[in-house]
């Protein structure tokens, strides 16, 4: 297994399991929209967002996009893990510690103090996984609102 950046050639692949991902939370955007990101984040510079995938051969088994935002109460721009997923059969071998990890190398390499990121409540497996990379659960709640379209 190799965790390593994403390519465009990567892009035609990611996306199935980027619909598992979106499917395991009920939400349903397009894939062109799905395609768009991924294209858009392996285009990127680092500075800009990433996306990282976990490989079986040729086969991506597991990938992370990560973006960026202005942290007033760190005086720094944050890192944020925007998505993490790894095929079910993938599980089990620390694919999403080592995407975590890989991530956050590349975030502090870019000056970042943090990276940041969010899972259902109810989502203890990843909870797991996420606490066995030594990072720990927030207080903070988020929020959404919609915007008109």
């Amino acid at each position: 297994m190799t965790i390593e950046p994403a390519t465009e050639s990567d892009v035609p692949k990611l996306l199935p399991l980027m619909r598992a991902y979106c499917d395991f939370y009920g939400a349903d955007p397009s894939d062109q929209g799905l395609a768009e990101m991924a294209r858009a984040l392996v285009a990127a510079r680092d500075s800009d967002g990433m996306l990282w995938v976990a490989r079986n051969g040729d086969a991506p088994v597991g990938f992370a996009a990560v973006g960026w935002k202005w942290s007033s109460l760190r005086g720094a721009r944050v890192a944020i893990l925007e998505d993490l997923f790894v095929l079910p059969e993938a599980r089990g071998q620390r694919l999403a510690a080592r995407l975590i990890e890989a991530c956050a190398q590349r975030a502090g390499e870019l000056g970042a103090p943090v990276l940041l990121w969010e899972t259902a409540p109810d989502n203890k497996r990843a909870q797991a996984a996420y606490a066995r990379t030594g990072a720990t659960a927030s207080t903070w709640l988020e929020y959404e609102l919609e915007l008109p379209r």
